[in-house]
Order: C-alpha cells, then structure tokens, then sequence
C-alpha cells in the first residue's frame, strides 16, 4: 500500500504521455523577454503536428519548470504542486484528498519525502499512532533506491521527465482548435484522441517561444496541469541529517501494529 500510495503521484508523467507535450511559463517579465526575442506562432500556416513538435521542441530547451495542477488516477484525484530542473533538483508537495500530503525534495543526489500527519495515518490505517508520532516532521531518504518508487523519483528530473511528454504513439486524430488565454497568456490549442479514446487539449503559446502553456485530458483518468517559472532557477538545500530516516526503517515502522 505505501509504494502504491507514493509512486500514485507519479500520475504526471502518465497524463503528459498521452499524445501532447506540456509546459508553460507565465512570468510576465520572462514571457515579455520571450515575445520580443521570437516570432508570434504562424498558426495558420503550420498543421496541428508541427504545433505540437514546435511545442515539444521549446520545452526540450528548458532548464527547469514549475507544474501545478491535479489529474485523477485509480480513483483517486492528485495535486501537485511541483518545480523540477535537468539538475534533478526539485521541491514542492503533491497530496491525496482524504489521504494527506507530502513534501517533495530532490538536490541532485537523493530525493526527500516528507509526509504530512493526514498521509502517516493513512499508511498506517490509523493503527499505529507511535508511528505517526516518532515520524512526522522527519524527511525520508533513499526512496529512489526501491524498484517501485521509481517513476516518482523520476518526476524529479525534469530530462527523466520530458522523455515521456508525447509518449503514447498511438494518438490519433491530432486537429488544430482554437485561440485562447492561459494566465493572461495568448495561445493556440491542439486536440488529439489518447489510445484509450480520450480527448487531450494541448495550450500552445503564440507569441514568444511556443511553449506549451496547460494540457488537459478528459475521461476518469483525466485532469489539467499547468506549467509555468520555465528557466527559474532553483535552489535545494538537503535537509538536516537529524531529520531524516532511512525509507527501508520508515516502511518497517509504519506498519500497522
């Protein structure tokens, strides 16, 4: 049930793999930089396809970005609150409504969880309060060492990451949309169908780098994300050692008594 629970927030890799690539950035000043060092996008004369590949194309380029949004996944709706860099660096949380949160670290070495009291209980179905008790507020470490963890530990790293943006091949029926705003920014949408039939909407920057700005997928397993501080440099401290616990000795003990 732990593994399961954590490597769940892994859900964004799997909702950006499902026939368009995501990203954004709506900084008013980088986006202002971006405009006058780039042409608008030419969404008249290029396909639907070579939108998408420009959008893919700009976010290849990118250092580090910030993805905020929630996607539903086994039945359950996951927030993530996420920036990540090509360093492996990366912090923020990601939470389970009903079954807490945790917070998130990765400095480039190792990735750091630190659940909340709701996710302790939870794990622990409510049997093991000493548990609970002895835990929070500590960090976990070495969860990028478990075979199971590791499409969360990958979410860490935004080059791990962006090899699944686009990554279900089988999307089909890729047709141009619509103008539109995301966050005050102008762009131009893209609809394809995923391979289990569902609708993915990909919001494209028009002016400045196309950056994707939102993607959106329809369906149970659907959700939206947003992408935004693209470039924004990120400074990851690893927490103190009398902080933290080994991730083997944190899934000894927090199982039910």
């Amino acid at each position: 049930m732990l593994s399961k629970r954590l490597a769940c927030t892994a859900a964004i890799g799997l909702l950006l793999a499902t026939g368009a690539t995501a990203c954004g950035d709506n900084d008013k000043a980088t986006a202002t930089a971006a405009a006058a060092a780039a042409p608008k996008l030419d969404t008249e004369k290029l396909s639907a396809e070579e939108i998408q590949k420009q959008a893919k194309d700009a976010l290849s380029g990118a250092s580090s970005v910030k993805v905020v949004g929630a996607i539903n996944k086994d039945a359950e709706k996951i927030s993530v609150d996420l920036a990540v860099d090509t360093k492996g660096q990366c912090k923020g949380t990601m939470s389970v409504p009903g079954a807490g949160k945790f917070e998130l670290i990765g400095d480039g070495k190792q990735v750091y969880l630190k659940p909340d009291t709701e996710f302790l209980t939870s794990v622990t179905e409510g049997k093991n309060p000493q548990a609970v008790e002895l835990l929070k507020g500590r960090y976990i470490s070495g969860v990028q060492d478990d075979p199971d963890m590791k499409e969360l530990t990958t979410v860490c790293n935004l080059k791990e990451l962006t090899k699944t943006f686009g990554g279900d091949d089988r999307a089909t029926n890729i047709t141009k949309g619509s103008a539109g705003t995301v966050n005050g920014a102008k762009t131009f949408s893209v609809k394809s169908k995923d391979s289990s039939g569902g609708e993915v909407t990909l919001h494209v920057a028009t002016e400045g780098k196309p950056y994707p700005l939102r993607i959106e997928k329809g369906g149970k397993d659907g959700g939206q994300m947003d992408f935004t501080e693209i470039d924004k440099p990120l400074t990851v401290q690893a927490p103190p050692a009398d902080q933290v616990i080994d991730y083997s000795l944190f899934k000894d003990r927090v199982k039910p008594a």
